[in-house]
């Protein structure tokens, strides 16, 4: 999954555990893509234009249904994976047997940089699960290799990649440990939300969660989850329906976070 993903995972992980009277969220500060159109990655903005079609010249887009699972906890890690539409779940297996749902990826996110590092070969240490069909474009560690030789730009991309997962790390390991469940909640809301708006958080938006996929996302319970939205419900901020919550004041998620 992410350079360094596995570590705060299983460390968050065991706080969750180990906490009963404080539970975890540690991927709040992942970095959500929001689809505008046309498909840009961010994360190639420090490429020239050349670079940046090269590198995607290379790539291969791949297409998965529903369901779908793209790549497995444990399997080899061979490839970057640029989303390119639809959304991905990530999930692991717990420490208790279960299996959590962690994440959820956007168009303009990636996963996968581990397996460009080189060295003894990587295995991905999340499975990665389409929650609708979606695309990816996929670069093989190989080419990549081979890419950042020609040009130098791209080689600096991994050094990019790594700094900014290292970033979101520190910042989702001080949440675990130090932010309350409500703001929890509210972030990982306002995050759902920039993710499934098609033009950004000016209207309602529809979360397709359900409360006991949103309380793993937090690393909560479904009761105390319950408690959080059946308040924001009262207050008009959100509407909860049957496997969806929909987001009705997201500048008020905002507010509440600030």
């Amino acid at each position: 999954m992410f350079i360094g993903e596995a570590i705060v995972l299983r460390i968050a992980v065991w706080f969750r555990w180990r906490a009963d009277t404080r539970p975890v969220d540690f991927l709040t500060h992942t970095a959500f893509g929001c689809f505008t159109g046309a498909m840009d990655w961010q994360l190639l903005d420090s490429l020239s234009t050349e670079e940046r079609d090269d590198l995607l010249a290379h790539t291969r887009r791949r297409s998965y249904a529903r369901g779908e699972i793209l790549v497995r906890e444990g399997d080899p890690s061979d490839s970057l994976h640029l989303v390119e539409s639809g959304r991905l779940a990530i999930r692991v297996d717990t420490p208790g047997g279960e299996t959590a749902m962690l994440n959820v990826l956007g168009p303009g996110t990636w996963f996968g940089e581990l397996s460009l590092l080189g060295g003894d070969a990587p295995v991905r240490t999340a499975t990665v699960v389409a929650l609708e069909p979606a695309t990816t474009r996929a670069l093989p560690a190989a080419i990549f290799a081979d890419l950042r030789r020609q040009h130098p730009a791209i080689g600096e991309l991994l050094l990019t990649m790594m700094s900014r997962r290292i970033e979101e790390l520190s910042a989702r390991l001080l949440e675990a440990m130090y932010t309350g469940l409500d703001r929890r909640v509210y972030g990982r809301l306002l995050a759902l939300a920039r993710t499934y708006s098609s033009d950004g958080l000016g209207r309602p938006v529809t979360v397709p969660v359900t409360q006991e996929q949103l309380a793993e996302l937090v690393g909560s319970t479904r009761p105390s989850v319950n408690q959080v939205l059946q308040r924001l419900s009262q207050r008009g901020v959100i509407e909860l329906a049957r496997g969806r919550i929909v987001v009705l004041e997201p500048p008020e998620l905002v507010r509440r976070l600030n």
